[in-house]
């Protein structure tokens, strides 16, 4: 127990100095998650604890945490396998505990590690040690011939003295390749004096990695996108890759470091040796290593993008009090439609032609006339997907007939088919095609882009890049984070949030989340939170971690409808006492202000028993019921009028909307069926290292186009707006 606390200690530290933080506050972290805590319940209601740290830093602490304890238990695993072998000194078990990653602990053991059948475990086998323990020393006078007679044994499979020294040569070289510290210098010097080197398997093919068919970069300076590229085109078979290693000056460490003294009967073999055990051994094992580190690190850089990406998109505000005509654009089988009230219910559904091969355009427009007068539809979501161009042609030549208002957007349709043919689209629309439950989500991710994008799988949802060629565990897990995150900071009304929406929440699990909606119609709605507890499986435990990012807005108890946790009811009831005010205030949203009433947080926070941080969070809570956090963002660009890639000209100057955000620049839609692409050179005139740092997934910014190339459907555009 004593020696578990030791590592548990230095852990703590370590992620303390790492991530930036206190100790105590990784301590308090660490202690609230190891008691079954979530981390959007923690960044929450736990501030006074951790010193307010952020979700994003208390999910980083958890990833880390979860490594570093990974590692404790790999070395405890190592240590006891060498001390079982009977070869546990007391210099390697200090070596072992003090290494800091799991390839150092690898390293270590290498030589412990129970090998399947070498030709170096072989040639032991034939009692070759002895002889390559000569050879090590480098100290005989005699030819070496004449050292390896005595092992000449054709009984054992040894039938000559060169075949003896062939052996024991084979025993040094994996003895060499073992050594942790030699591992350890090559895989440095690889990394820092090594090339990246991909070349064409067949020059002559045109293919999307044609800047990779010569390609030669250092190790240390090759961008992630370019590794996840060319990872991919070896992966399909286009590309030949492979790590150039500094080989002389490795060779010349090596020799240096195995051959201490000259001798002409051993030199020649020792580096024969050598080379052996680089090229047989290390090598290949040196270079698997860096091209899965470059991965990783790529990876978790794309991640880290691509979830960036999808908070922005998943935080777009939300249009609402709009009836919105969701429309999923297509040739052949024609355009669905569904009519979607404020409140996401589906009014109508219907299908129009007016694309190839039909063309049935004034048909068409004569059924969106009517929709839109028998419902008042004031928007129009169309998807981006086939047929868009035309479909948005025709709405735009519609707008111009209506005596009435009306605009549209072009939403990104990413995942819509994913969405439309699942389980639990069959569920909402049991009666719909896949076309019909297209057209609703159009319309839905509108109205309020989190709770229908919640629906589909994160990875679906198309903001980032090579998504598919990257550790899909990995990557779901952070999505997941990055949307329930999200979920929670905007909290979930608890009388309408969907079973998809609900598994997002803190401490509600997916069984959890269908109980809720179970529950909710067998006996109608929620009139108080502390009625969850009734819910089928949702325990103490649960309602302690969810209570206060699900919201009931006409319930019995106007603190129900706030962010104020269940747990601070009594404080925040004295609260208002002290200042004058009752509940009923709070339902009236008359709290407006309060907070300049308080001189004395500090003295406040004792009075009523709740730490500072907590009491400035009620505050907050009572003056603005359950905020948006949403409406800071910026709102989407509605448009009644299109545009055509032939109709921009270089130094046109337009606004658009950031759609997605890569490692060397972002696309932005203007308003033409194409989005542009802003060159990271383009974005700011002080150097950035990442987009990210300019701009953000659904940001609105003015550009500039550089230039249009209509064949190649390609927009050039910046955002240094001379």
């Amino acid at each position: 127990m004593q020696k578990g606390m030791e590592i548990q200690m230095d852990i703590t530290q370590k992620i303390a100095e790492e991530l930036n933080i206190k100790r105590q506050q990784a301590d308090a972290a660490i202690k609230l998650i190891d008691e079954g805590n979530t981390i959007p319940f923690i960044a929450r209601y736990r501030k006074e604890a951790t010193g307010a740290l952020s979700d994003e830093i208390l999910r980083s602490l958890y990833e880390r945490l979860n490594y570093l304890r990974g590692l404790e238990e790999r070395k405890g695993t190592v240590l006891a396998s060498i001390e079982e072998q009977g070869k546990l000194t007391e210099e390697l078990k200090a070596q072992i505990e003090a290494a800091e990653t799991m390839v150092a602990v690898e390293d270590l053991y290498r030589p412990y590690k129970p090998k399947r059948r070498t030709r170096a475990t072989i040639a032991k086998e034939k009692g070759l040690e002895p002889l390559a323990d000569v050879i090590m020393l480098q100290m005989t006078k005699r030819s070496l011939t004449e050292e390896a007679a005595p092992y000449v044994n054709p009984e054992k499979g040894v039938e000559t003295a060169e075949e003896a020294v062939a052996g024991a040569m084979d025993i040094l070289a994996e003895a060499i390749s073992d050594e942790a510290d030699y591992r350890s210098r090559i895989r440095t010097l690889t990394a820092k004096k090594g090339n990246v080197v991909s070349t064409a398997k067949d020059p002559e093919a045109e293919t999307v990695y044609e800047m990779y068919y010569a390609f030669c970069e250092p190790v240390e300076k090759l961008a992630g996108h370019r590794i996840l590229a060319i990872n991919r085109g070896e992966n399909e078979k286009v590309l030949s890759v492979k790590v150039e290693a500094p080989v002389e000056e490795i060779l010349r460490y090596l020799e240096r470091k195995i051959i201490v003294r000259e001798n002409r009967e051993t030199t020649p073999v020792l580096k024969e040796v050598v080379k052996d055990a680089y090229d047989r051994l290390i090598a290949p094992a040196i270079e698997r290593e860096i091209r899965n580190d470059l991965t990783e690190r790529a990876e978790d850089g794309a991640i880290r993008v691509f979830g960036k990406n999808l908070e922005q998109l998943l935080m777009q505000p939300p249009i609402a009090g709009q009836v919105v005509l969701g429309w999923d654009p297509a040739f052949r089988t024609g355009c669905k439609l569904a009519v979607v009230d404020p409140t996401g219910k589906v009014l109508d559904t219907t299908v129009i032609y007016p694309t190839a091969p039909q063309n049935k355009i004034e048909e068409a427009k004569a059924v969106l006339k009517k929709l839109i007068s028998k419902y008042h539809i004031t928007l129009i979501s169309l998807g981006n997907g086939t047929a868009s161009r035309e479909s948005e042609q025709v709405i735009v030549g519609l707008l111009k007939e209506l005596p009435v208002k009306v605009q549209y957007i072009i939403v990104n349709e990413a995942g819509a088919s994913v969405y439309s043919a699942s389980k639990l689209a069959t569920e909402e629309f049991p009666n719909f095609d896949v076309g019909q439950r297209s057209a609703a989500s159009m319309a839905r991710r509108l109205q309020d882009p989190l709770a229908e994008l919640v629906k589909i799988d994160p990875k679906s949802i198309g903001v980032g890049q090579y998504q598919h060629d990257m550790n899909q565990k990995k990557l779901s897990e952070a999505l997941s984070g990055v949307v329930e995150d999200c979920v929670n900071k905007v909290g979930v009304e608890l009388n309408t949030a969907s079973a998809s929406l609900l598994e997002y929440v803190s401490g509600v699990t997916k069984t959890i989340a269908k109980n809720i909606v179970a529950y909710r119609e067998e006996n109608g709605k929620f009139k108080t939170r502390a009625q969850l507890l009734k819910v089928a499986k949702l325990g103490p435990k649960a309602y302690e971690q969810c209570a206060g990012f699900l919201r009931i807005n006409d319930g019995e108890n106007p603190l129900d409808a706030t962010g104020v946790h269940p747990e601070s009811y009594a404080a925040a009831k004295r609260l208002l006492e002290k200042l004058g005010f009752g509940e009923e205030d709070i339902r009236n949203r008359n709290l407006d202000g309060i907070s300049g009433k308080i001189s004395d947080y500090k003295k406040m926070s004792e009075e009523l028993g709740v730490g500072e941080i907590t009491l400035q969070d009620i505050v907050k809570e009572l003056e603005k019921p359950a905020r948006d956090p949403r409406e800071d963002m910026p709102k989407p660009i509605l448009r009644s009028d299109v545009l055509e890639m032939k109709d921009l000209t270089p130094g046109m100057r337009l606004k658009g909307t950031v759609r997605n955000v890569i490692d060397f620049g972002a696309f932005v839609d203007i308003g033409v069926h194409q989005d542009g692409l802003v060159h990271i050179s383009e974005m700011s005139d002080k150097f950035i290292k990442h987009p990210l740092e300019a701009v953000s997934v659904g940001d609105i910014v003015e550009v500039q186009v550089l230039s249009v190339d209509v064949p190649k459907k390609r927009i050039s555009l910046t955002m240094k707006i001379k």
